[in-house]
Order: C-alpha cells, then sequence, then structure tokens
C-alpha cells in the first residue's frame, strides 16, 4: 500500500469552497468519491493521523495514490455530481445499499398502441407506468387477477397477441372475460387504452369513482330486473373492495410518500423503507449494509441519493433523522423529482405511527439477519479457524470467554463474563462479577480486570484440584457430573480470553494467568476504537479484515460482554440509590432487616404488625421492636423512593 505523504496536496492547495473529491489508487480507478462543504477540511483530515482513521477510511487512504478534486457553485450542485461519479465510477469504497434481490413492479406499458398490464424488474422503461415496488411478484399477480374483472386490459406477450390476431380466436382470458380482447377486434384501441388508464389511476390511488360507479350500475341493473348482469357487477365490485384491503389505508390524506426507518449497532445498518402511493401502502424494501465511521444523518443523506437515482421520488420523503444539508438534499430530490418535494422527520399523528411501524421492521431485519449469520454453521467454522490462523494457536478457539469492566467513577464496579463455544452464545454459563478490590478511590480498569480473572481462574484451579484430576483431563470431570453445578461450569477451561480493550486491558489478563501458572489459555483484547486486536507483549496490533468472520465473532463476544455488564452495573447501581422506609433505624442492620422481611414479606406488613408480632422475629427485641413501630406509624417520614428516577417503589421492595 502507498504512504498517503506522498500523494497528500500541498499546503494552501486545496480549496476552501464546497465540491466533490475522488481518490484513485495506483491504476488510475476510482476507489472512492465524497463531498465536503469545505475540500480544504474534508481532506486535510484523511492526511492528519493515519492510525486515528476508521479502519475502512484508512485502507482506502493507504490504497489511494492520487486525489483530485471539482469545487462546484452549491451544496446541490456538490449532491448531484457526487451521485454521477458514483454511478459512473462505481467506487470499492463507498457503502452500496444493496440487497440480494431487484423488486418487482407492477407495470402498464402505455407506450405501446394496446398497453399491456405486466410484472417488471430492473431498469425503468420509457413510456411505461410503474406501481409498487411490491416484496413479492405473486402479491402483484393476485391484486392483477382480481383487477382484470373490472379493469379487462391485455397481460398477454406480443407473441400470443399476434398468434390471436392471426387466428381471429382469443386466449383463454378473452373467452373468461379478463381480457377484452383488442387482439381480435372486440374493442378498438382507444378503448382498450381508456380501460389502461383507468387501471393506473385506481393503482395510482383514486379508487372512490371506480367504486360509486360500479355501484350505480349495479342498482341501475337491478331495477331494470337484469339480475344476471347485477350479479356480475356484485362480483366485480367484492373483486375490487378485496383489491383494495389487500393496502389498507394507513395515511388517511391520500398522499404519496415513502418512510424510512433504520436500525444500526457498531457493525451493521438494516434499512426499510414502505411506499406508500395514494394513503395505501403499496410496496416495501428492505436490505442490510456494512457500517463505516458515518453518523446515522450521513447514512441518510447517501441513502436518499442511491435510492431515487434511478427511481420516481414521491411528493414526501420521511425519514428518522434529517441528513446534514436537509435544504440542499430536498432541492436535489425536487429537481429529480420536477416539483417540490417535503424532506422531513414526522413528529406526531398517522406519519409518526407509521414510522414506527417501519423502525420496528428494521429492528427485526437486522436481528434477523445477525441471527442468520451467527447461525450459519460454515461461517462459524471459518470464523473459528481464521481465529485460529491471526492468533497463532495450536488449535481452534471452541470455547471463548469474553471478559469486561462496568463502573461510574470507579463506583459500583462490576464485571462480566459471557460464553461462545463454537461460535455459539451459551448464556446458561454467563457469570456476573462484583468487583471488591480497592482501587484507590479512581476508575482502575486493569486492577477489576485482574480481580475479575483471577477469581474466576483461581476458582478453576481449585476445582480442578479437588477432581483430583490432571490439567488435561480436568474437560473430562464436567461430562462426568463432578461437583456442584456451579463448580462444574468453572472447571471447565477456555481455549481463548477476549478482554474489552487495548495493550494494558491484555497486559493484567496475561499477567493473571502467569501468576496462576496457567499457559494452556491464549489471550486478545479488541479495542473499540480501531477494531485492533492485541496480544499480550506485542507492540503493534493485529489487523484482521474488515469482512472477515474472526472480526465478526470477536466483536459479538465484546459487545455482548460490554452489553452484559452494563445491564449488571445499572441493577447494582438502582439497588444503591434506593431507599427503603426500614433504612435509617437506629439499631435495625441490614441482617435484621433482612430477617424482618423474610417473615413478613414487604414493608407494608411489618408497618401493620404490633411491636409484640415484630418482637417475635430472631434478632429483634421489645425495645428495637418498639422503635421499628414507632419509626414506620402512618405520620413517619417517606416511602421507598429510587433517587435516580424519583419514582415511588412498591413496598414489595426490600430495598
Amino acid at each position: 500500500m502507498a504512504d498517503p505523504a506522498t500523494y497528500r496536496p500541498a499546503p494552501g492547495s486545496i480549496p476552501t469552497e464546497p465540491g466533490v473529491y475522488r481518490f484513485r489508487d495506483e491504476h488510475g480507478r476510482v476507489i472512492y468519491v465524497g463531498k465536503a462543504k469545505s475540500l480544504r477540511s474534508r481532506l486535510s483530515s484523511y492526511f492528519q493521523d493515519i492510525s486515528a482513521l476508521h479502519p475502512r477510511t484508512s485502507r482506502m487512504v493507504r490504497t489511494g495514490a492520487s486525489v483530485e478534486w471539482t469545487v462546484v457553485a452549491t451544496e446541490v450542485e456538490a449532491l448531484q455530481l457526487e451521485y454521477s461519479w458514483i454511478k459512473e465510477f462505481d467506487p470499492r469504497f463507498n457503502v452500496k445499499y444493496r440487497d440480494d434481490k431487484s423488486y418487482p413492479y407492477l407495470a402498464v406499458t402505455m407506450g405501446e398502441e394496446f398497453p399491456r398490464a405486466q410484472v417488471l424488474r430492473g431498469a425503468k422503461r420509457k413510456g411505461t407506468r410503474y406501481f409498487g415496488p411490491y416484496t413479492h411478484a405473486w402479491a402483484i399477480r393476485e391484486t392483477l387477477d382480481l383487477l382484470l374483472r373490472v379493469f379487462p386490459v391485455r397481460t398477454c406477450s406480443k407473441g400470443v397477441f399476434a398468434r390471436a390476431e392471426q387466428s381471429g380466436r382469443p386466449c383463454l382470458l378473452g373467452y373468461i372475460d379478463k381480457c377484452s380482447a383488442p387482439c381480435v377486434g372486440r374493442v378498438s384501441a382507444e378503448e382498450h387504452r381508456e380501460l389502461a388508464e383507468e387501471l393506473c389511476d385506481f393503482l395510482a390511488g383514486n379508487t372512490a369513482r371506480f367504486t360509486r360507479r360500479l355501484e350505480g350500475r349495479m342498482r341501475a341493473a337491478s331495477e331494470a330486473l337484469d339480475f344476471e348482469q347485477a350479479a356480475r357487477l356484485r362480483d366485480d365490485l367484492a373483486a375490487m373492495t378485496k383489491a383494495l384491503e389487500k393496502s389498507a389505508v394507513v395515511l388517511p390524506d391520500g398522499t404519496d410518500a415513502d418512510v424510512f426507518a433504520l436500525a444500526d449497532d457498531e457493525l451493521e445498518v438494516a434499512i426499510q423503507v414502505f411506499h406508500v402511493r395514494g394513503g395505501r401502502i403499496r410496496g416495501q424494501r428492505g436490505w442490510v449494509a456494512e457500517k463505516d465511521a458515518e453518523e446515522v444523518p450521513e447514512l441518510v443523506e447517501h441513502l436518499l441519493q442511491q435510492v431515487y437515482g434511478g427511481e420516481t421520488v414521491p411528493r414526501e420523503v420521511l425519514v428518522p433523522v434529517l441528513p446534514p444539508a436537509p435544504d440542499e438534499m430536498a432541492a436535489w430530490l425536487s429537481e429529480r423529482r420536477g416539483s417540490r418535494v417535503d424532506l422531513r422527520v414526522p413528529q406526531r399523528g398517522d406519519k409518526r405511527t407509521l414510522m414506527g411501524t417501519v423502525e420496528r421492521n428494521a429492528t427485526q431485519s437486522l436481528t434477523r439477519h445477525k441471527v442468520a449469520r451467527a447461525g450459519d454453521l460454515t461461517a462459524r467454522s471459518q470464523a473459528l479457524q481464521d481465529l485460529q490462523d491471526a492468533l497463532g494457536l495450536d488449535e481452534a478457539p471452541l470455547r471463548i470467554e469474553g471478559y469486561d469492566i462496568a463502573h461510574v467513577q470507579g463506583s459500583d464496579v462490576v464485571g462480566s463474563m459471557v460464553v461462545f463455544e463454537d461460535g455459539m452464545v451459551r448464556k446458561g454459563e454467563y457469570r456476573r462479577f462484583i468487583v471488591r478490590g480497592d482501587v484507590d478511590g479512581r476508575t482502575d480498569d486493569t486492577a477489576a480486570m485482574h480481580e475479575v480473572l483471577t477469581r474466576r481462574f483461581a476458582r478453576h484451579l481449585k476445582d480442578r484440584d479437588r477432581a483430583g484430576v490432571a490439567p488435561e483431563a480436568a474437560a473430562d470431570v464436567e461430562s462426568e457430573g463432578a461437583g456442584a453445578p456451579e463448580s462444574r461450569r468453572f472447571a471447565y477451561p477456555p481455549n481463548l480470553v477476549v478482554v474489552d480493550g487495548g495493550a494494558p486491558q491484555v497486559a493484567a489478563a496475561q499477567r493473571v494467568l502467569d501468576e496462576l501458572g496457567i499457559d494452556d489459555v491464549a489471550v486478545v483484547g479488541l479495542a473499540k476504537r480501531l477494531e485492533e486486536v492485541w496480544l499480550p507483549g506485542d507492540d503493534h496490533p493485529v489487523i484482521l479484515p474488515r469482512t472477515s468472520e474472526a472480526l465478526y465473532l470477536l466483536q459479538r463476544l465484546r459487545d455482548e460482554a460490554h452489553r452484559f455488564a452494563n445491564t449488571f452495573h445499572r441493577e447494582r447501581r438502582s439497588r444503591s440509590m434506593t431507599r427503603s422506609a426500614l433504612d435509617g433505624i437506629p439499631g435495625l442492620g441490614e441482617s435484621r432487616r433482612k430477617a424482618l422481611l423474610g417473615r413478613f414479606g414487604s414493608v407494608k406488613r411489618i408497618r401493620a404488625a404490633s411491636a409484640e408480632d415484630l418482637a417475635e422475629t430472631p434478632g429483634i427485641g421489645p425495645a428495637l421492636a418498639s422503635r421499628i413501630a414507632a419509626e414506620l406509624a402512618p405520620d413517619a417520614p417517606a416511602p421507598a423512593v429510587n433517587l435516580t428516577t424519583g419514582e415511588v417503589l412498591d413496598e414489595g421492595d426490600p430495598g
């Protein structure tokens, strides 16, 4: 890879105006396209401290061999030029929001003499009206089959149409009245085009006039005693109603809008969009993309650029957060639509409710994606093999334990241990630690990590020695059922220990293993900022490829340990900041409070008890019982309150 200093622009040569820039590699290929309000500020950030950049950005800068830029007058022009270049060069380092399939549309070929309704995918064709996209092609065919009773437009291919025209006999749909059969002259080209235009109007959301028209014709046929025609119109009306029911009204103002939502974590982002036309959901799309160092507003900006690069823009575009330059983006969208586009974040009403539905879909999509990826046996096997190769292990780490520390300025320090076996979580073997060591009143993650790991592996050695087996046979003890369940859980050592942090945390973990004489467990640390893998005693980290299954496994383990530690820490902090009515009573310590709560069950029952009943509790004498009764009298101070939230707690809470 090239040294970025070799092609860094000379100081002062980069303009301060807005513009678009391109990085090229040594072969002249464009590898990244970006835009900036100030080209000098943005481009200079790429060449300051390379080690501080996001891993993907750092790799892009090192891959590049030159950078060039174009100054534009406005940010709208910058958006347009950036989109054009991304479409032209398809740069490898630009995030691509792509899913694994193209979505089908219901298309009506109004550019033909006899318009045809059909399912189409791919690039839009001139002279064709599109409705959708739909999630599945069969959904389009179901809807179209219902509507052909009312709007019998042609659906056949050119070959079928030509053969019917030559033979003078229509196809089956013509015989069952689901096609007006223009091929044999039952209707003229003008009449058939009128049918196609009415179908397009109905699909665009103008449904009321067609429903009223059918109802009027049905009543007229019934009054004329033409019951056969009335029954046929009744069935047509039922088919139209059923087609409408398949896409319920979600926005009563009949608007056209695209509603975007996303769910993201540190690795990936899931996007969902609902296409609302005429107030009805006409289609839904979703995809998952790898997430880089971009913030959510930047993700939204690039998402809108890619989605509306080749698709029609609706009147409203609803997003979870506005892009960095919302006015310029709205102007760009309006330019592509040919009329004003409202780009905004819905705050209340039906549109906010619909946004919530789309957000839930995005969250579920990300969850399904992660479960599918984690459950992929091939991917898990590849991850373990990659870890073995990258870390130089003798065998694949079938059992990996991850550790993290959580606290607030050194108070309520806790630790967590999570377990992955064969690349899958083993929640039944998670452990939580209350760190008891004195860290001198300051935040000291390494001391806390040292204590947690010492307790874990000292217990492992104790249980192994108690079982009276050699170290190499310790793993067999669990399967033979020796010891209590808690002991068995600790009797099985990991192949690999992963700590959250860099070189200091790794050194603390390795020191524990050295002190205890354990030499068959590997230790690594995963630093969150740059996702670097640190090994004990190494001055430089191991950089795993961004797309590596091994890195994905380590990140999942680290994030799970972090979540588990934070959950436990919140519980501890809430408990320590909760005041009970029993607190502060002279002579009533923790053990006596537990005895009272164990006997009576709640503070409410203790308050209702007499001094004589209280005195029957072990450890509670008559004098203390009288004092407790006096303190808990109705005019005594306050019920239990959570000092963090101010919420009054249930009196059954032991405090």
